[in-house]
C-alpha cells in the first residue's frame, strides 16, 4: 500500500510539474504566433475580435515580398550581417586572448585586474552612454557602423571573458608544461592548444554575441542617423507611420528578423548546453 501511495504521489507531482512547464511555454510561444499569425493578414483582419482569427483562412504570402521590399530590407540585413559578423569575430578573439591571460599566465596584478574587468559588469549601460557618445563623435564615427563594430575587439565583454577563463581552468595545465618543452611559446599554446580544446565554449560566446548584436536596437539608434546604415533593429521603425502602422508588414518583417535567430539557437544548441555544463568545474 505504501509503495501505491509513494507512487502516486509521484505521477501527482511529475504531472502538476509538466502541466506547469507546459503552461510557461505556451505564454513564451503566444508572441510568436501571433507575430506569425498576423503576418499573413490584412490589417483590418489582425484587429478582429468577434470572431478571433486563429489562423487567417487566405494566407498573404505577399506580404513578406512587400515587407523585404518596401523598406529597403536588404540594406538593413546587409548591414546586420556586418555588425554581427564583425562583432562575434573580434568577441571571440579578444575575450578568449584576455581569457587566457588571466587563467594561463603567471603576471602582477593579475587578480586586481581580473576583480576590476568583474566590477564592470555592476556597471549600468546607461553610465557610460554620453561619454562612449562623446568619444566616437570625437572621432567623427556617429552615423557609421564602426562605433557598433569597434568596442568588441578590446575585450569582448567582461562576461566573455569570465566565462572563457573558467573553461580554460578547467583545462589540464600539463598539456602547457608539454608544449614549452617542446619549444611552444604563449602565442603558440593559445592557438593550438587552448582554442582546439575550448571550441564549445567558444560557440557559447559566438552564440551570444550573435544573439545580442542582432537584436541590439540602443547602439544603432544612438550612433545612426542615415537610412543606407540601419539595422533590421531600427530599420522595423520604418512600417510605424505618423497616421497609421502597417502591422501586417511589421509583423511579416519581425518573422524575417527572427528566423535567423531561431535557426542559429538550434545549429548551437549542442554547444550552448555542453559549453556552459563545462564551465566552472575549477575556481
Amino acid at each position: 500500500m505504501m509503495g501505491r501511495k509513494r507512487d502516486f504521489r509521484y505521477y501527482v507531482k511529475r504531472t502538476f510539474f509538466y502541466s506547469f512547464l507546459l503552461l510557461l511555454a505556451t505564454v513564451c510561444v503566444i508572441p510568436l504566433y501571433w507575430m506569425v499569425r498576423s503576418s499573413f493578414m490584412v490589417n483590418t483582419e489582425i484587429y478582429s475580435m468577434r470572431p478571433f482569427v486563429f489562423w487567417p483562412k487566405e494566407m498573404l504570402w505577399e506580404n513578406y515580398a512587400k515587407a523585404w521590399n518596401s523598406a529597403n530590407f536588404p540594406v538593413y540585413t546587409l548591414n546586420t550581417m556586418i555588425v554581427v559578423l564583425s562583432c562575434m569575430a573580434g568577441t571571440c578573439l579578444t575575450s578568449a586572448m584576455a581569457a587566457y591571460a588571466f587563467s594561463r599566465l603567471n603576471w602582477k596584478g593579475k587578480k586586481q585586474c581580473f576583480a576590476l574587468v568583474l566590477s564592470t559588469m555592476m556597471l549600468p549601460g546607461s553610465v557610460t552612454l554620453i561619454p562612449q557618445f562623446l568619444i566616437w563623435r570625437n572621432f567623427n564615427l556617429v552615423d557609421t557602423l564602426w562605433p557598433l563594430i569597434l568596442p568588441s575587439f578590446f575585450g569582448g565583454g567582461a562576461f566573455n571573458i569570465f566565462l572563457l577563463r573558467q573553461f580554460f581552468l578547467g583545462i589540464p595545465r600539463e598539456l602547457d608544461d608539454a608544449a614549452k618543452i617542446d619549444g611552444a611559446g604563449a602565442l603558440q599554446i593559445f592557438f593550438r592548444i587552448m582554442i582546439p580544446l575550448s571550441k564549445s565554449a567558444m560557440v557559447v560566446v559566438a552564440l551570444f554575441t550573435f544573439l545580442n548584436c542582432w537584436n541590439d536596437f540602443f547602439g544603432p539608434i544612438i550612433y545612426l542617423n542615415s537610412k543606407e546604415h540601419f539595422t533590421i533593429a531600427i530599420g522595423l521603425l520604418q512600417f510605424k507611420g505618423d497616421y497609421g502602422t502597417k502591422w501586417n508588414l511589421l509583423m511579416a518583417a519581425s518573422t524575417l528578423s527572427v528566423m535567423p535567430c531561431i535557426l542559429v539557437y538550434l545549429f548551437g544548441q549542442k554547444y550552448l548546453v555542453e559549453g556552459i555544463a563545462l564551465t566552472g568545474l575549477k575556481a
